[in-house]
């Protein structure tokens, strides 16, 4: 298995499941089982997925001097993550909460509070950076300086920029320009997913690409190739709530590909581990193993 460094956003997650969208008022309501809480985050859900699938990962966060970082760091420790690199800098530990039906839509609303003006140490970051095999660099400010770091170091980088709507986006260019895997969602292009991925290899010469698209799948861009395809959606288990679905797929995508270094192989897989884990409430949680992928993809092989 490799060794990864997972640098991003560790928040505390609350969901609530309403009836439908759009919700209707009322001052009072009792949605019994329907409110949960875990610990969450980017960061969190891919080093805990990547962990699940028998990596070792350096994992680097922010979190806050008050008590919701005891829980983030005993996540860490249920799950066999090392906390080492978890710092309490900030005021506090970001928050998020997750409105979802029952048909799996969402609306993710996320506060993170002081972590977009904070700064994450560049000696630790060397020291975590220097035994690993790939970087995923989240998208969350303090990981910005890293991207140059870890290219010169000759790591390979992964980054997923979520619903960018603009090649040029000012804050998610660095991002775009330093990946080597660059994850994303299809719901804000302004155009289509495949014109996307060629403007991609145009601007930034992407290597591997992964866009999203939902219920229908996602599409694959592979520039060594010259290779633009989709990939049908997968269906293992009835939908609970799609939050965290691109999490699973870009951390079970990076998982299969440094296992062979085939991003077609690992594409489809990450679609079936991505399929389990929205029967599940969490964004953290429906992660499978890499015995229990096995076991599924025998049943669902695309």
């Amino acid at each position: 298995m490799s060794k990864v460094l997972v640098a991003g956003l560790s928040n505390l997650e609350t969901t609530l499941k309403v009836e439908a969208f759009p919700i209707q008022y009322s001052p009072v309501l009792y949605p019994f089982h329907g409110v949960n809480s875990a610990v969450s985050g980017v960061g969190f859900n891919v080093a805990k997925a990547l962990t699940r699938l028998g990596n070792t990962v350096e994992f680097l966060s922010l979190v806050g001097k008050d008590a919701s970082q005891k829980l983030v760091k005993q996540a860490l420790s249920d799950e066999g993550i090392r906390g080492k690199y978890v710092l309490d800098r900030l005021k506090q530990t970001p928050q998020s909460v997750v409105i979802y039906d029952s048909v799996g839509n969402r609306q993710v609303n996320t506060d993170l509070k002081d972590i977009q003006d904070s700064f994450y140490p560049q000696v630790l970051f060397e020291q975590a950076l220097s035994n690993v095999d790939i970087a995923v660099l989240c998208n969350v400010n303090f990981t910005r300086p890293f991207l140059e770091l870890a290219k010169r170091a000759g790591k390979l980088i992964a980054s997923d920029v979520h619903a960018i709507s603009d090649m040029e986006d000012a804050y998610n260019r660095d991002y775009l320009a330093a990946a080597d895997i660059l994850f994303m969602s299809h719901e804000h292009l302004p155009c289509s997913p495949e014109d996307w991925a060629r403007w991609l290899i145009h601007r930034y010469g992407t290597e591997i690409a992964v866009i999203g698209l939902g219920s229908q799948g996602a599409l694959l861009s592979v520039k060594r190739d010259n290779y633009i395809g989709y990939l049908p959606a997968v269906n293992t288990r009835p939908v609970v709530n799609t939050v965290g679905a691109g999490d699973a797929l870009f951390a079970s995508f990076i998982h299969f590909y440094q296992q062979t270094g085939n991003p077609y192989d690992a594409a489809r897989k990450a679609m079936v581990y991505a399929s389990y884990k929205i029967g599940a409430v969490s964004a953290s949680d429906g992660f499978l193993t890499q015995q229990e992928l096995d076991a599924w993809w025998l049943r669902v092989a695309v």
